[in-house]
């Protein structure tokens, strides 16, 4: 057997392992039970984990590697689902105090899938109440806190997946994404997240914003991102937004490198600037790029900023919410949540329709954008991770995670890929991670340029929750 440490093994090196025998199932499943056993406490990523059920699925993956009878290259790799997720035999808790604690009857279709190809699934992951805002705390089970500073926020709304996917708490982890939410806390934390074309990804039952929803990984290497969507990225009925077309392998331009992209690169979109530190590690990441053999144009997009468009929209869907609870069951809501239901209270059916043309008009945009550039390139993130338990900056004039997220929500609008990859860190040592983005199903692009930064700049991930703190004498 291996004594290599199976809990720092991506997926791609456990598939690896349990093929020449050197590791099995049980071993790395165990490992990152583990882990979790010994970081979860810090962090709070997982909400619910199921050592048992993970064990007895181990078991049967070993028994599959040992008669060459294994379901694919996931057969026994670890894996957790946000609590947004419907799981089989799991709550769903969803991070609300009006959930149910009764288990699901079925696998919403990422589980599914997962299940199918023989991953074993430990458990599910925090989120905010219903995954409405850009942190990731809730009334029910707490905040999920930033591994690299424990009194840090690691965003959301898949908060609770980035920690665990930065501290290996499993190789991979799914997330969802209707207006940052796998993107902002891959940069908070360090890692790569991957938001796929909307439609790709099937998802059900529906989000509270639907048509804004995209499922996606978040992991430590794109390799890993890709081994998920060649999992999850498949058609499902159950999701009336589904679509076909999906490539056969999302991984297969992996090691094209970067020559013959043309990238553009926009410090600014829409006026939304960047931190001086995040912009200048995120210009120190474009020239990275140009070196290894992309051609990359700073260029000031001509785009008005969506972000009173996408407000209507998602806070027309707490609206929404907010009014099928009852008296009592809204004064458990989250007041972030209740506030902004009563500001779309205020909006008229032609104001809506007003915001779905301007929707319309800015995909026409970046639509046409992209037929000039290969890819567009910001940051993913206006500011570093902030404290914990707190909505937006302390002391910063904001009222609401929009306002310090502005480069990722307008790629839910057009309905357009993107990811975040990690490029370095802030002076407080806080990471720092730069968006790629790409017009409608030009996800195998972005994932080929995202895979030739990483492997050229390796991230560094912490060893253990706070690890400044750990490394003083």
């Amino acid at each position: 057997m291996t004594t290599t440490d199976l809990g720092t093994c991506t997926a791609a090196e456990l598939s690896r392992l349990y093929a020449t025998g050197e590791a099995s199932p049980l071993e790395a499943t165990r490992a990152a039970l583990d882990r979790i056993e010994r970081y979860n406490d810090a962090v709070n990523a997982y909400v619910h984990v199921d050592r048992e059920g993970a064990e007895a699925e181990a078991k049967k993956s070993a028994q599959r590697w040992g008669r060459g009878q294994q379901l694919g290259p996931l057969d026994g790799v670890p894996v957790s689902m946000k609590d947004l997720t419907e799981v089989k035999g799991m709550p769903a808790r969803e991070g609300s105090l009006l959930s149910s604690a009764k288990p699901c009857e079925q696998d919403a279709p990422p589980a599914a899938r997962m299940r199918e190809a023989g991953a074993v699934i430990l458990g599910k992951t925090n989120t905010p109440e219903f995954g409405w805002k850009g942190v990731t705390d809730n009334r029910l089970f707490g905040p999920t806190r930033n591994p690299w500073d424990t009194t840090l926020t690691p965003g959301g709304s898949s908060g609770g997946a980035a920690a665990a996917a930065a501290l290996n708490m499993g190789a991979l982890h799914q997330g969802g994404d209707s207006g940052g939410s796998i993107r902002i806390p891959a940069a908070f934390t360090g890692t790569f997240g991957f938001k796929p074309t909307f439609g790709w990804t099937p998802q059900w039952p529906p989000s509270n914003a639907p048509d804004l929803s995209h499922i996606g990984p978040l992991t430590r290497t794109v390799e890993d991102a890709v081994l998920m969507l060649n999992c999850i990225g498949r058609y499902d009925h159950r999701d009336p937004y589904a679509t076909r077309g999906q490539p056969d392998d999302w991984g297969q331009d992996l090691d094209k490198g970067l020559t013959g992209l043309r990238i553009a690169y926009a410090p600014e979109l829409g006026g939304a600037k960047a931190d001086p530190e995040i912009a200048a590690r995120v210009a120190e990441a474009a020239r990275n790029l140009e070196a290894l053999g992309a051609e990359v144009v700073e260029i000031a997009p001509e785009i008005g900023h969506p972000i009173r468009c996408f407000q209507m929209i998602w806070f027309t869907a707490s609206r929404d919410l907010y009014l099928s609870c009852t008296e009592a069951e809204r004064e458990k809501l989250d007041p972030g949540l209740v506030s902004n239901a009563k500001t779309a209270a205020d909006w008229t059916s032609v104001d809506l329709f007003r915001t779905l043309a301007a929707r319309a008009s800015l995909t026409q945009e970046l639509e046409a954008f992209n037929q000039e550039y290969h890819l567009l390139m910001t940051p993913t993130v206006a500011v570093p991770a902030f404290e914990v338990n707190h909505d937006t900056p302390p002391g910063r004039d904001m009222t609401d995670w929009t306002e310090w997220s502005p480069f990722t929500y307008p790629f839910n609008l057009s309905q357009q890929p993107a990811c975040s990859v990690p490029c370095g860190f802030t002076d407080a040592g806080l990471p720092v991670g730069f968006q790629l983005a790409g017009g409608k199903y030009d996800d195998i692009r972005i994932l080929r340029a995202a895979h030739a930064y990483i492997e050229a700049h390796p991230p560094r991930f912490p060893a253990v929750p706070d690890p400044a703190q750990t490394a003083q004498p």
